[in-house]
Formats: structure tokens, sequence, C-alpha cells
């Protein structure tokens, strides 16, 4: 049975949020979460730290056997998805509506 947990960070993601998302991200996987979604719907910018923790994140998800998926990104956001080649190395979502649609058969 799938165990879904949301993470919802704000702002600006940058080294100074980097390692709290991380650490955030180990906890839910450790809690049990085999899937996750990273709400980016409050995020203003992601540097490259930024982008770093994100797939660190999906590294630590991935190496327990679980899936990480990312939804709401502003134009910024998917600019640099588009640039760093990042849309094709996470599942984006345009909400979390369509995530949910998505995962409901799992």
């Amino acid at each position: 049975m799938s165990k879904v947990k949301h993470l919802q960070p704000s702002g600006i993601l940058d080294s100074t949020k980097a390692a709290r998302f991380r650490e955030e991200v180990h906890s839910l996987v450790k809690s049990g979460a085999n899937i996750i979604l990273v709400d980016l719907k409050e995020v203003t910018f992601i540097d490259s730290s930024g982008l770093g923790a994100l797939v660190a994140a999906l590294k630590t998800v991935r190496s327990d056997g679980g899936q990480l998926a990312v939804c709401s990104i502003n134009e910024q956001v998917r600019m640099l998805f588009e640039l760093t080649s990042m849309d094709r190395v996470f599942e984006v979502f345009t909400s979390r509506e369509d995530f949910e649609k998505a995962y409901e058969k799992t």
C-alpha cells in the first residue's frame, strides 16, 4: 500500500534552506513514505543549491524504492527545470489535484 506524503517549501529554495529540505525528505522516507510530492506553489525562486537539494531528495527516495514528484511550479522554476533538463528527471504535475488523479490508482 502506498504511503503518500506532501512537502511544501516556501520562498526561496537556496543554500540556507537546502539542508533543512533534505532533512525533511529523509524524515518522510524514514517514517515510511514511499511517494513524496513536493508542492512548489509557494516557492518563488530556486538556485543551484535548491536544485541540488531536489536532486538529492530524489536520490534518497529512489534508493529506498520510492517515488518523488513535484507540482505547481512557477515560470522561473519551469525555465530552470528545462535549462537543466530536470523536467526529464522529475515527474512534474501542474497541480496537486493532477498528482492525486494520477496516483489515486496506486
